[in-house]
């Protein structure tokens, strides 16, 4: 069956390793999350965006799917909302049957933000689902929401600390260098500044933003107190590079599932080093 976030997370926390969270599009990539989660025997959020969820596959589809998946294998897996900014829709998405939510205020002063997620805490808390919430924001594209570098803004320890105690919330998705979506540049993760936030935040830490970061700076982060790590576009990219590639071998092919098996394959090998880099191998 589908969980909550919470005790993985703790379990996370206390381990000093990270629960990987994958954002899936569709059957396809969320059997490969699934699949290849249990092969590796790693707990694993399943996350879907609101374009995701709201307007391409829809909540019902992947609730469904999710189910079979969290029935079938024998490790915890749950059923993520990420970024949502619309209250109603992750209440609504609650009612349907996720286990876990994120709802992104980062974009409020920093009240509203506070007023907006103790609204969605108490709510979920209610129904034993978990809350994620943001403070400071992220550079880059993430679903429908755009950050300007001048808008981005990494998250202050004390402010961490005085949120967390208001809210109530179950993790908190901090903003310490890392950017949605591909890099510009090198990225330069501040891990003074998650030190300072660690010892005063004592629950799980989310890092956003971790595709087409080095590896050795997502594990220095997760040792520095991470316990969530998300991860989108580095499974996209080699998802549709492989269906490209297929084609210009056998334009003449119209079968889904014989462009689609290289799509999850290749898919596949991401989330295995995903897993790895967590350390969340045999953590199940």
């Amino acid at each position: 069956m589908l969980v909550t976030t919470r005790e993985m997370l703790l379990q996370a926390q206390r381990g000093k390793y990270a629960v990987p969270a994958f954002n899936i599009h569709n059957l396809e990539t969320l059997q490969v999350v699934a699949e290849t989660a249990m092969e590796m025997r790693s707990p694993v959020i399943i996350a879907g965006t609101p374009s995701t969820i709201e307007e391409y596959a829809g909540a019902d589809y992947i609730k469904a799917i999710a189910e079979v998946a969290g029935n079938k294998y024998n490790i915890p897996i749950s059923l993520h909302l990420d970024h949502f900014v619309d209250v109603k829709a992750i209440k609504r998405n609650i009612d349907i049957g996720f286990k876990s939510c994120m709802i992104d205020a980062s974009s409020y002063e920093f009240e509203k933000n506070i007023e907006i997620v103790k609204d969605i805490v108490l709510y979920a808390h209610k129904r034993d689902v978990t809350v994620e919430a943001e403070l400071g924001r992220l550079e880059g594209k993430e679903d429908n929401i755009m950050v300007d570098e001048k808008d981005s803004m990494y998250t202050d320890p004390d402010a961490a600390a005085e949120f967390v105690k208001r809210t109530s919330v179950d993790s908190l998705a901090i903003a310490i260098g890392t950017a949605h979506g591909l890099y510009k540049g090198e990225p330069k993760l501040d891990f003074e500044r998650l030190k300072k936030i660690r010892e005063k935040v004592n629950i799980p830490l989310v890092l956003h933003g971790a595709s087409d970061v080095p590896e050795e700076l997502v594990k220095e982060t997760i040792k520095l107190g991470i316990c969530k790590v998300n991860i989108a576009t580095d499974l996209k990219i080699p998802f549709a590079n492989a269906i490209k590639e297929y084609f210009k071998k056998h334009p003449e092919v119209n079968d889904p599932r014989k462009y689609l098996s290289p799509a999850k394959k290749a898919m596949e090998d991401i989330v295995i080093n995903k897993i790895k880099m967590c350390g969340s191998e045999n953590k199940a």
